[in-house]
């Protein structure tokens, strides 16, 4: 068998696609839940690690350095397979979806830690002159501002964990990657793992482009 037909064989992967765009779609849910989960996570997070009192900060950091320290996939291996031991049983959504979710909310909060860290202090101050509250300062003056920063770094970060979202074929999840292996076993030929990279890349590829091109934008504001 030569080269073409091992690795593009068009008849298998004309049987293999009802399946790629069905795992396909299982990955674009998966990571929208989890960038969504993740984001709103990590900004809470930040919160608590700026604002709360002391022992409430010292949680926060613990969990994001604890988060950013470990794999994804002992992450998710210790959620779906050993809290069963402690009577805690989630479905493989589930298991993923949190996985995912408190992963990217450890990195989400160090990207949100630096955005609100870098908005000049004068602006809490005046803002506070003029009567605000403080969660009108920090969600009218603040965030606004740190968004700016954020946007470029959690872009990158929701690629990555888009990405990651393939390690959840460890627990049986039917998503691109576990749909494509299932396939390649199914015709006993590699042409839908050759299908499942080309749509990662397809759809990774304009999202590292658009990280590039924020970074690029975001340089060139800060030095006007």
């Amino acid at each position: 068998m030569s080269l073409l037909e091992t690795f593009f064989n068009t008849e298998v992967m004309v049987s293999s696609f009802p399946a790629l765009m069905r795992g396909l779609m299982t990955t674009l849910a998966l990571g929208a839940a989890s960038i969504i989960f993740g984001t709103i996570i990590g900004l809470a997070v930040t919160l608590v690690r700026l604002y709360a009192p002391r022992p409430l900060q010292l949680v926060a950091i613990v969990y994001v350095d604890v988060f950013r320290a470990l794999p994804m996939l002992v992450v998710l291996i210790v959620i779906y397979y050993a809290l069963p031991f402690v009577g805690i049983r989630l479905s493989a959504w589930t298991s993923a979806i949190l996985a995912l979710s408190v992963v990217l909310s450890a990195y989400s909060s160090e990207v949100f830690r630096a955005g609100i860290e870098a908005v000049p202090k004068g602006q809490f101050e005046a803002a506070a002159a003029l009567g605000m509250h403080f969660p009108m300062i920090l969600f009218k003056v603040v965030l606004p501002q740190a968004m700016k920063i954020v946007i470029p770094p959690q872009t990158s970060n929701f690629v990555s964990i888009i990405k990651e979202t393939s390690l959840a074929s460890v627990v049986a999840m039917p998503e691109l990657l576990k749909e494509a292996t299932d396939a390649q076993a199914l015709n006993a030929n590699p042409t839908p793992l050759i299908g499942a990279a080309l749509i990662y890349l397809a759809l990774l590829w304009p999202l590292v482009r658009l990280v590039g091109w924020l970074e690029t934008r975001a340089g060139s504001q800060r030095a006007r």
